[in-house]
């Protein structure tokens, strides 16, 4: 098993690095003309970025002074976001590249759309000449050669026409996935937009109908994305006035110490039946005990396998997956066992894949994120593939699921084609 594990690793190690040597052949050295000072920049910033990103990387998982991993995460992590969309828009300008020769060609041949001054014709060996340019020579009787054809210089032939195709084809390349990950970012940092959702559940009492709970995921409050970001979450939140506020895991991402005073905002959330909390896989991965207890002090109330009677429904909570590696899983029997049958039950729990569970002890709504959504294209293929569901509302059996796509951002502060949310969910009884 160990054995499989480092084979992959160094397997995607070699495709991480066989993909940034691509990049640097197509955008620094074929778009250079001889090994001068832009030659040596542009080498300088294809080894800068990676090991910036594995820094960053690093010095999270080994808890690193809190100000190393401030200053490492931001250009590492952004690094991260866009070589992946410079590789893609490389190989989409391979396609752009024999295009723009082959209009190149067009143009220059004699008799193009403006042609410039034409170059004599070079006479090929082996072919019928059209017809045999006038040259001076100092050979008073020169000889003939048979069977030979004019061509003219192309784009393929000629260094200076081929540097300039690079630099067009590389240019746009640089442009389109700084124009990307702007974009991305600017969607992470200006905070989550809010969706709104209606769910209609059987066992609903109509007392209970229109009740709101607004689902927050995957804030991720990190070296990147800190009080100001949560701050903004929380407006958010308490804008849409709901009767219950869920976060359903990934809140975090590093130690208490380090994040308190980021996670601080979150105490003025306001809701009328209160704020209820999950664990998620980061939060194992950052310490969960001291979380839990951390969030308890600010107002929160952790929902460990446990479960509340509201007046109209249950609502239920369960640990996350990844707690099973920490002697802390979920308990679905502790949760969900000996409760009224006939009341409906509302399920937290971070990861999708926990629906099975969840339509085993008659859930009703299973409330979840984790997966971003994607949260980078093309990722979203992977991440559909990894879950149940991606992201929105589906059904299974009799329980319903709904899946955020979360308010924040893990690692690169960018989503595409996964825009952040905050869900207000309106249950609805039908017997109202």
């Amino acid at each position: 098993m160990i054995a499989v594990v480092v084979i992959a690793g160094l397997a995607s190690l070699a495709a991480f690095a066989g993909l940034h040597w691509y990049a640097w052949r197509r955008l620094v050295r074929d778009t250079t003309a001889r090994a001068g000072l832009a030659r040596r920049a542009g080498t300088v910033v294809f080894v800068a970025g990676p090991l910036l990103m594995f820094a960053a990387v690093a010095s999270e998982r080994a808890g690193a002074p809190f100000w190393l991993q401030r200053v490492l995460s931001w250009p590492g992590f952004l690094w991260m976001a866009f070589s992946i969309y410079l590789v893609l828009a490389v190989l989409v300008g391979e396609v752009v590249r024999p295009l723009l020769r082959r209009y190149l060609d067009r143009r220059s041949a004699p008799g193009g759309a403006e042609s410039g001054p034409v170059q004599e014709p070079v006479l090929v060996p082996g072919r019928e000449p059209d017809e045999r340019p006038s040259m001076p020579t100092s050979n008073p009787n020169p000889k003939p050669t048979p069977n030979a054809t004019p061509v003219t210089p192309s784009a393929a032939s000629d260094p200076s026409r081929r540097l300039f195709v690079s630099r067009v084809v590389g240019g746009a390349a640089v442009v389109a996935a700084t124009g990307i990950v702007a974009n991305g970012a600017y969607g992470v940092l200006r905070g989550p937009k809010v969706k709104r959702v209606t769910v209609p559940l059987a066992r609903l009492p109509r007392s209970a109908h229109g009740f709101r709970i607004a689902v927050v995921s995957d804030i991720h409050l990190s070296p990147v994305l800190g009080r100001g970001f949560a701050q903004r979450v929380v407006d958010t939140i308490n804008s849409t006035q709901p009767d219950l506020i869920a976060v359903v895991g990934d809140l975090v991402d590093g130690s208490v110490d380090d994040l308190a005073s980021a996670v601080a905002p979150l105490a003025g959330l306001r809701a009328r039946h209160g704020t209820y909390f999950v664990t998620g896989n980061h939060e194992y991965f950052s310490g969960a005990e001291p979380w839990v207890e951390h969030v308890r002090e600010i107002g929160l109330r952790p929902l460990e396998n446990a479960r509340v009677e509201l007046s109209a429904f249950d609502l239920a909570g369960v640990n996350d997956v990844t707690g099973e590696n920490y002697g802390d899983g979920p308990d679905y029997d502790k949760a969900l066992g000996d409760r009224d049958p006939g009341r409906a039950v509302v399920l937290l729990a971070h990861q999708p894949v926990m629906i099975h569970e969840a339509v085993k002890h008659g859930v009703d709504l299973q409330l979840s994120g984790h997966t971003h959504g994607g949260q980078l294209w093309p990722g979203n293929f992977i991440a559909d593939a990894a879950n149940p569901t991606l992201a929105g509302l589906e059904r299974y059996g009799d329980t319903q699921l709904y899946v955020s796509r979360g308010a924040g951002a893990w690692g690169p502060p960018v989503r595409v084609g996964a825009p952040s949310d905050i869900t207000v969910v309106e249950l609805a009884s039908k017997r109202a």
